[in-house]
């Protein structure tokens, strides 16, 4: 079985990746807007959405299946666990990928020894613990934190709590290994190496990836830039999808 991707729009190639516990109906605010200036391809994650039933045994065999979808020398635009396998897509496939929009993500989701702009191990444990002894119910709290502190966060958590189900429930095994990702994946050693020009965007609310994380990547990735939105959480497509829309123009502009 492979993964399902919608490929709608006429222009350069663009690649939506979602995050955690969604699908690519996350990027629905924004489609339209994109679909005029891009040939949009919009891939559910393995264990995600309409690709429920595929499973990715790593992060580099989810990273592989995700490449062979990918058109050549497509612009990749990665949000939060999307931006993670971006990251690692343009490394290992680097002829896929003429450009990189990293967005509310970071090159390793855990804090660690010398990497503080993570969330905390225990965190994230919590996370598994909670996904195990009730899922529906955790994807709803983690649709939570995604949008707290941000503008329009009822209207946020309402909209995506909504979006769970639209595509069906994504697989334990799924999320349970997409979490484990989260958790183990660490690339900060191969981000200076990274030689495409890429566009960083951060929420200064982001509790999940905060924008010092951005930040750090922004100065590591050559020939990048930083767009730091003040009162965005993790969400800023949603919450500011006009300035979202406007620095995905402006990559191949």
């Amino acid at each position: 079985m492979k993964l399902h991707v919608e490929s709608s729009g006429h222009g350069p190639d663009l690649v939506l990746l979602h995050g955690w516990g969604l699908h690519s109906g996350a990027w629905e605010e924004v489609a339209p807007a994109l679909r005029k200036r891009f040939r949009m391809h919009a891939i559910d994650l393995p264990g995600h959405g309409y690709s429920a039933g595929v499973a990715a045994r790593s992060f580099e065999e989810a990273v592989d299946a995700i490449a062979a979808l990918v058109p050549m020398n497509a612009v990749v635009c990665g949000w939060s666990l999307g931006g993670l396998v971006a990251q690692r897509l343009a490394r290992s496939h680097p002829e896929r990928v003429s450009r990189l929009a990293l967005v509310a993500t970071t090159p390793c989701f855990q804090a660690r020894p010398g990497w503080p702009h993570g969330m905390k191990a225990a965190t994230i444990t919590g996370f598994a613990t909670a996904l195990a002894n009730d899922r529906d119910g955790m994807l709803k709290r983690f649709v939570a934190l995604n949008a707290m502190h941000g503008p329009q966060g009822r209207e946020a958590v309402r909209t995506f709590t909504r979006r769970l189900s639209e595509r069906g429930v994504p697989s334990d095994a799924g999320l349970a290994a997409s979490l484990g990702w989260l958790r183990e994946v660490d690339l900060r050693e191969e981000t200076p190496q990274l030689r495409v020009p890429a566009m960083v965007m951060h929420g200064s609310r982001d509790m999940l990836a905060p924008a010092k994380a951005g930040r750090w990547l922004a100065q590591h990735l050559a020939g990048s830039r930083f767009i730091e939105i003040p009162d965005a959480a993790h969400m800023p497509f949603f919450s500011h999808p006009q300035a979202f829309v406007e620095a995905m123009e402006s990559l191949v502009d």
